[in-house]
């Protein structure tokens, strides 16, 4: 007799053990349960209702500019200039600063542009040319002080680590239009990442597989996509398939997460093949990457960031994020001192790429159904610190839309005469993460997850959609 599995569990079945060791051999004997389908999570999924947006671009500026330094001119300043905070605004307490400090006004110049004659600080020279397409919305708030929290709760809509991301939850609920690349990507400044860190981009209690996928800077965007020495694109398919039937021998019907694992692979693989085109930015002209400033120091490295990311919206990547500013404080936009230095340097290195940007879209018919974003986790007070800074202004500070059913050429909200708080409204979190989730056609209640006996929702309990930011 030969000796093989079977035989040996057969003779020890006259011992002790027997009715166990017969019901494995039935098991051993039976046909392998029906392995779960190949599925692809990230699959494209049917929108709420119709909406025009497909696509997000979220550029966010991190450390914070100044809300009264770029888009919410603010003359009072000027009035006021080295004089303190009127008493009747009470004890203002920040990070660093106690609310004590004498007014600080802006250095720079605003000027009227574009047939709305929105007002564009001397900061934004490019950028200002494109105002008729852009909603500034001039009061949101947070509600912290210290940059992690309130870039966790621009991001996930909480003050705590933990929770899904905004890109994690459109992914989720739109998947992605392409099959070769990510649905979420981001791409973090060079230096670092932010304060946040990687949950800011992190899938919290969502399936993993709606974590944003990391592109660095530089000629090799995606990390390991070469194939190791002596691996053929065919060898490395006989090795994928031989993988993907082992996989599913033990794979339950029921079981989609490991169906949905089993997918990631072959998206893996697929990437490989069609990643290292998406990422080339020498296919594009000379005249689109000297337009985002390819041909500059101090604008290449950005510009090659928002130049990737329309590629990569082009080819039906779902949601984009880029980040300005990160690892050292000399590479971000929190300027609690110098604030002229320091504005003037980040935006030198942003405001020519997002300008192209957002040209570059609206040439190629993207702008319709893409959605950009422009924020931060707050503003800038009015007060000065260290004499030419300021410090964490929370309570009002703008974001804008652009794109993507957007009504461009308009203001929404207002702070008050020094920019500090919000007036006659404002708007949370919540409704930010609202308003974008409808251009997605998202209904935001319907939008959720079980997670510990609880639906789960970006906007946790709702938010209002600010509905005047649509045409």
């Amino acid at each position: 007799m030969s000796l093989n599995r079977r035989n040996v569990l057969r003779a020890a079945a006259n011992g002790f053990g027997a009715v166990a060791l017969e019901a494995m051999l039935q098991k051993a004997n039976a046909a392998p349960p029906a392995a779960a389908a190949r599925v692809n999570p990230m699959a494209a999924k049917p929108q709420h209702f119709p909406a025009k947006a497909k696509s997000v671009i979220f550029l966010f500026m991190v450390g914070a500019p100044g809300q009264m330094d770029t888009f919410d001119p603010k003359p009072e300043l000027v009035k006021h200039a080295g004089k303190p905070l009127p008493a009747s605004y009470g004890k203002i307490v920040s990070q660093f600063t106690q609310g004590d400090t004498p007014i600080l006004p802006s250095p720079w110049e605003f000027k009227q542009y574009g047939q709305s004659g929105l007002p564009v600080s001397s900061l934004y020279p490019n950028l200002a040319r494109h105002v008729d397409d852009i909603c500034f919305v001039r009061n949101f708030y947070t509600e912290s002080t210290i940059h992690a929290p309130a870039m966790y709760q621009v991001q996930s809509g909480r003050i705590l680590m933990g929770y899904p991301s905004l890109g994690s939850w459109v992914t989720y609920g739109l998947g992605s239009e392409s099959e070769n690349l990510p649905a979420y990507v981001v791409m973090p400044q060079p230096e670092g990442t932010p304060e946040g860190g990687t949950p800011m981009w992190g899938s919290g209690f969502l399936p993993a597989v709606h974590q944003g996928t990391t592109l660095r800077s530089g000629p090799s965007p995606v990390l390991n996509l070469d194939l190791p020495p002596g691996m053929t694109p065919a060898r490395q398919r006989r090795t994928l398939d031989l993988l993907q039937k082992m996989n599913e021998l033990d794979t339950e019907a029921s079981d989609l997460e490991m169906a949905a694992r089993i997918s990631s692979y072959e998206l893996a693989f697929r990437m490989q093949t069609h990643a290292p085109e998406a990422v080339d930015l020498m296919k594009e002209s000379e005249a689109t990457r000297k337009m985002y400033g390819l041909d500059q120091k101090h604008t290449a490295e950005f510009g090659s960031r928002c130049l990737l990311a329309r590629r990569l919206v082009e080819r039906g990547t779902r949601f984009v994020q880029i980040f300005s500013g990160g690892g050292p404080v000399s590479i971000q936009w929190d300027a609690h001192k110098d604030l002229k230095g320091n504005h003037e340097k980040m935006c030198g290195m942003t405001d020519q790429p997002i300008a192209a940007l957002l040209q570059d879209l609206k040439s190629r018919g993207l702008l319709d159904s893409t959605l950009v974003i422009w924020g931060s986790e707050f503003g800038r007070l009015p007060m000065s610190q260290s004499g030419n800074g300021r410090d964490h202004n929370p309570h009002g500070f703008t974001m804008w839309f652009a794109g993507g059913g957007v009504k461009g050429g308009q203001a929404i909200g207002a702070t008050d005469d020094f920019g500090l708080y919000c007036a006659g409204g404002k708007y949370h979190m919540r409704d930010f993460h609202a308003t974008i989730l409808h251009a997605l056609g998202l209904d935001q209640h319907k939008l959720w997850y079980l997670h510990n006996g609880r639906h789960e929702k970006l906007t946790d309990f709702g938010g209002n959609v600010i509905r005047e930011v649509f045409a």
